[in-house]
């Protein structure tokens, strides 16, 4: 028996590219965390917020423009896994440069738990080793959100500051 062994070591080349169907100007603008809340609160199912735990990821670009969202997980009523590498395999493959994960919790309490805080964590430290910033992550409620890098929950309505990404 005869194998071509050689053969069997080809590596195929690969090609990246990057096309997006809008120009960066057409984008939404997020100038602060309540235009993400905002924003991921009119893209998210409205039945479920209160039903299930949901994760999601935004990719804006330098400018703040949004190039997508990417819906990351949907666990059950007390929890939902964010897998880290599904995160920033959504954010290179988008070519995003920053990133702002949100996710829900059903029972509209908006205290994290200590996964919430360890998750944010490791976005951080995986955001640093690829040059990716993470810009914040939120827990997201029908009653308001919480900004888990800057610690501060914000009721329904919020005051705007304008001021660059700042809650």
């Amino acid at each position: 028996m005869s194998t071509n062994i050689a053969g069997f070591y080809k590596i195929q080349e690969i090609t990246l590219a990057y096309k997006t169907k809008f120009r960066a100007s057409e984008r939404p603008s997020v100038t602060c965390m309540q235009d993400a809340c905002e924003f991921f609160k009119r893209i998210w199912d409205d039945n479920k917020p209160d039903m299930v735990e949901e994760g999601k990821v935004m990719l804006p670009n330098r400018a703040n423009r949004v190039i997508g969202v990417c819906h990351l997980s949907t666990g059950g009523i007390t929890g939902t896994v964010l897998e880290i590498r599904h995160v920033f395999a959504a954010t290179l493959k988008a070519n995003s440069c920053q990133i702002i994960v949100a996710h829900n919790h059903p029972s509209d309490n908006l205290s994290p738990s200590h996964a919430d805080r360890t998750l944010t964590e490791k976005l951080q430290a995986a955001g640093n080793n690829l040059d990716i910033k993470v810009l914040d992550h939120l827990i997201i409620c029908r009653s308001g959100f919480h900004s888990l890098l800057t610690d501060e929950r914000y009721a329904e309505p919020v005051a705007r500051n304008g001021n660059g990404l700042n809650p």
